[in-house]
């Protein structure tokens, strides 16, 4: 099964005044916070994240169930620049990932995978974008 939901982990939160968060909220289902096991990084004024195998690197996030979810899909690939129509490598890649919820329940969902070098960008050591 090709998952409907979607962790977030920056802009497109809940309280970010921007037009795509408010896409997000409006045409989607809020589930609840999660996190997922990688290390955020400040790339400009959004944050990028990057998969870890290291049991102590958490993102912190949230969780939607999107409703149209190929057509969600299609304008979130748009505003982060990725996909078909983007020559790569692109700044980021979606791709599928295990997330905790509150609950401790798992879940996969699709995320945004920042895709180009972090050595010179600045780590968000909390994983929380909100509280760098």
């Amino acid at each position: 099964m090709i998952s409907d939901r979607l962790f977030v982990y920056g802009t497109l939160m809940r309280g970010f005044d921007h037009p795509m968060a408010k896409l997000l909220s409006r045409s989607a289902d809020f589930i609840g916070e999660a996190r997922c096991r990688g290390r955020l990084y400040l790339v400009k004024h959004y944050p990028g994240l990057v998969l870890s195998d290291d049991p102590e690197d958490s993102v912190f996030g949230e969780v939607y169930r999107l409703r149209a979810r190929d057509e969600l899909l299609r304008e979130f690939d748009m505003y982060e620049a990725c996909g078909d129509s983007f020559p790569p490598p692109t700044e980021y890649i979606r791709q599928m990932l295990s997330v905790t919820l509150q609950d401790g329940s798992a879940s996969e969902a699709w995320s945004y995978i920042y895709n180009w070098p972090v050595d010179s960008l600045p780590r968000i050591a909390s994983g929380k974008f909100l509280q760098r």
